[in-house]
């Protein structure tokens, strides 16, 4: 039995269980009391790219349930060994009440990529005041440096000499990382194209922290403009980036450089067949089994 000094805030209920399990045990914590359910990885089992109107689950599943801190604790014991199957193991942990946002902050620091960029959180100061410094603040959207393929893209852009008069696209913005960072490098024009409403509305806000709002235009992928741009950035998934080969085709200049990434390294084949009769491969590097593939139209 767990012994508290304090009422906690929160109690949190974790269960592992088979996915046939999922729906059973999330039923039987809702009943007794849960506000929310939660499902994790048990196993290491990422789904990166289901099928389209598909919902995939892991084979071993985390099933946690958040219940208010006055709830009985001895109670509820009770009612799972009474309700679940015996051989599943359960813990129980108090969580103490925070205001998240804080913890999260606590957690983004200055990071640098290449010689030149840094991505600094919006509420802290820059370390190097001479280096090309984007402010972020990526409220719910993708991108913050920290993953590996958007980490690719930054060390790429810290690369280039300037993007001074070009035109740029980045499709799948996220939180505008890449199109700000293209925009402080000189980028005349830089079009954010995302399907999700959250994310365009991020890099708004990431493109008036850094001061580059006049460059930058958002859009959904149905409302880009036909154009020819000198560059495009494309940290998506493999599937999406095959499907979109034939339009990036039309969409660069003879010359201008395509960068793609959100590919696992066994995918790369995958993504060189699509593009290798449109394209010259010119790059493909590897961190942390993500690629970056760097194609010259």
């Amino acid at each position: 039995m767990i012994i508290m000094e304090n009422q906690p805030a929160w109690l949190q209920i974790s269960i592992a269980v088979a996915e046939s399990q999922v729906d059973e045990l999330s039923e039987i914590l809702l009943e007794l009391g849960a506000l929310s359910i939660t499902l994790q990885d048990a196993a290491d089992q990422p789904v990166y790219e289901p099928a389209v109107n598909t919902t995939p689950l892991w084979q071993q599943i985390c099933v946690i349930g958040l219940f208010n801190g006055d709830i009985q604790i001895a109670w509820l014991k009770q009612q799972l060994i009474e309700l679940i199957d015996p051989a599943l193991t359960y813990q129980i942990v108090p969580l103490a009440d925070q205001e998240w946002t804080r913890v999260w902050m606590a957690d983004f620091h200055p990071m640098r990529f290449g010689q030149r960029l840094w991505i600094c959180p919006s509420w802290e100061q820059p370390i190097d005041s001479q280096a090309i410094n984007i402010l972020l603040d990526p409220g719910l959207a993708f991108g913050t440096g920290t993953h590996p393929t958007t980490a690719l893209c930054l060390e790429w852009l810290d690369k280039q000499v300037d993007f001074i008069g070009q035109t740029v696209i980045d499709y799948g913005c996220g939180s505008g990382i890449l199109a700000v960072a293209a925009a402080k490098l000189g980028a005349t024009t830089v079009w954010c194209v995302d399907n999700d409403p959250q994310a365009l509305l991020a890099t708004e806000e990431n493109a008036i922290k850094n001061g580059v709002e006049k460059q930058l235009t958002v859009c959904l992928p149905e409302n880009l403009p036909n154009m020819q741009a000198d560059c495009i950035l494309a940290n998506i998934l493999a599937k999406p980036l095959i499907t979109l080969a034939p339009q990036f085709a039309q969409q660069i200049k003879l010359g201008g450089f395509i960068v793609l990434s959100g590919i696992l390294q066994e995918q790369t084949d995958d993504i060189i067949n699509g593009y290798q009769n449109r394209f010259a491969i010119v790059e493909i590097c590897e961190k942390d089994n993500w690629m970056r593939i760097v194609a010259q139209k």
